[in-house]
This record gives C-alpha cells, sequence and structure tokens, in this order.
C-alpha cells in the first residue's frame, strides 16, 4: 500500500477541492460508476519516485513532476502532473497511468478535473473508455461548483481540450519505459 503524507512545500499541500474528493463517497456496484479511490493527501516524493520507477522499469526517474492522489480497483493512478513548469499546482494538468500500462491526460487542470468527476467519469474512465454518456453526479457537482474557477463542460469536452494541448503525453511517458 502507498502512504500518503502532507508536506510543507506549496506544491506538496494538498489541496481543498481534493480534499473534499477524498470525503466523497464513490459508489461502483453497478459497474457503471467511477472506479476512482482518492487519496486524503499526496503520496511521498519518495514513493512516487518509486512507483514511477517500477511502473517505467526506468530506475533514472525520478517522481518531482507529480503528486499521486487517487487510485482505481486496480492500481492504476491519478496524478497531478507538471507539465506547466513555474505554474502553481492547480494550474496543472490531471493524468491517469493505469495498471496495464494505459495512460493520458484527463484534464488541463485541478478545477477542470472537478468537472470531469462531476460529469461521472473518474480517471480510468476518462483514458481507458470513449464513452459520451454523461451520469452526473449530484455530490461531486455540488462540489465542483463550489471550488471549480473553470466553466462547467460536459467530461468528453474536458478531456479533448487537456488532451489537444498535450499531444504528445502518453507517447512521452511510453518513451520513458524500457
Amino acid at each position: 500500500m502507498i502512504q500518503k503524507t502532507s508536506h510543507d512545500r506549496d506544491d506538496r499541500a494538498f489541496p481543498p477541492a481534493l480534499a473534499d474528493v477524498a470525503r466523497t463517497e464513490f459508489p461502483y456496484d453497478d459497474g457503471d460508476g467511477i472506479d476512482f479511490e482518492p487519496y486524503d493527501a499526496f503520496v511521498t516524493a519518495e514513493e512516487t519516485t518509486d512507483w514511477l520507477r517500477h511502473w517505467t522499469r526506468n530506475h533514472e526517474l525520478d517522481g518531482e513532476a507529480y503528486r499521486l492522489f487517487g487510485q482505481d480497483g486496480t492500481g492504476g493512478l491519478a496524478a497531478v502532473w507538471f507539465g506547466r513548469p513555474g505554474r502553481p499546482l492547480a494550474d496543472q494538468p490531471v493524468v491517469f497511468m493505469g495498471s496495464e500500462g494505459e495512460n493520458g491526460v484527463v484534464a488541463g487542470n485541478l478545477s477542470d478535473f472537478l468537472w470531469v468527476l462531476a460529469d461521472g467519469c473518474g480517471p480510468f474512465e476518462a483514458v481507458v473508455f470513449e464513452d459520451d454518456r454523461s451520469r452526473p453526479h449530484a455530490a461531486l457537482t455540488a462540489l465542483a461548483e463550489r471550488h471549480a474557477t473553470t466553466p462547467r463542460r460536459p467530461a468528453r469536452a474536458v478531456i479533448a481540450e487537456a488532451r489537444a494541448e498535450f499531444p504528445t503525453f502518453a507517447e512521452d511517458i511510453e518513451a520513458l519505459c524500457r
């Protein structure tokens, strides 16, 4: 199990919106829900590096560019990725790296990630499925309405915008793998 701890540095401080997400129930009983288990803090830098090295089989990497904050039922991980150097954590994209090598950009920033969740789509679903159905989640919609600073949009629109901005993320990650 990956331990989660808070850190003193600003980019390791857990945002209030993600803390609220961590307190939200993610029912997945019928297989049509969101397969997401949020953490209540970012994974430590050391454990992030260990995980990234294991996931890529590349022991030269460090995990400094990632803040892991949740997983799906198979152990795939959701992370904030520092893909915009010099910008604050809330402005960084959210990505998913699955247990079977799946990977992709989920949202362009934390605010947009909240709208993806509100529309009934988790990080795993955003990367693995091409389902355009909207399945609004009342509690996550209320959470997004409280915290989001970007306009509400369907999950598929948010995901498409993020992928257009970071079109080589998946290939770049795959190039790191040994």
